[in-house]
């Protein structure tokens, strides 16, 4: 699917709605699927006390209801921003191919987010004061992998 600028139109003033509404910070979504807008989302991060309610997030989310699926293959996303680390992972896990985006993430740091702050310490090999990140009794979690891992093999 091309670009179309009304969508986007449509994921920016869910933005600045979202400015005076005080839901969360100023990010909207739209996920499109057959030129149809079938979800979208405003960022609910203050409103719903949940620091994954982006946008992104929030969109996804109703997509996967509406669509009775977490497979999200065929929809196009159209969002206010660059997606943070949370929202990028969370469209490659629901299939979505093509992302649409305005603002940068510098342009979300500018203004008080860090977005970019994450891209960092992900480029930097998950290293620095941002989190302490440390594997320990893989023999305990394991079992649960090797179990579904039988488990999937009996399905299929």
């Amino acid at each position: 699917m091309m670009y179309q600028s009304n969508f986007m139109a449509t994921a920016a003033q869910l933005a600045m709605d979202n400015v005076t509404s005080g839901d969360g910070g100023p990010f909207g979504c739209v996920i499109v699927k057959d030129n149809q807008v079938i979800a979208q989302g405003h960022n609910q991060v203050l409103i719903d006390h949940d620091p994954t309610a982006h946008g992104e997030i929030v969109a996804i989310r109703r997509a996967g209801q509406v669509l009775k699926t977490h497979d999200l293959t065929g929809c196009v996303l159209y969002t206010s921003a660059y997606p943070c680390p949370m929202c990028l992972s969370a469209i490659i896990w629901a299939n979505i191919k093509t992302v649409y985006y305005g603002n940068t993430a510098k342009d979300a740091a500018e203004i008080g987010f860090r977005d970019d702050a994450i891209y960092q310490y992900i480029e930097a090999g998950l290293e620095g004061p941002t989190l302490n990140l440390s594997q320990h009794d893989r023999s305990l979690t394991l079992p649960a992998f090797t179990a579904y891992q039988d488990q999937q093999r009996t399905l299929y």
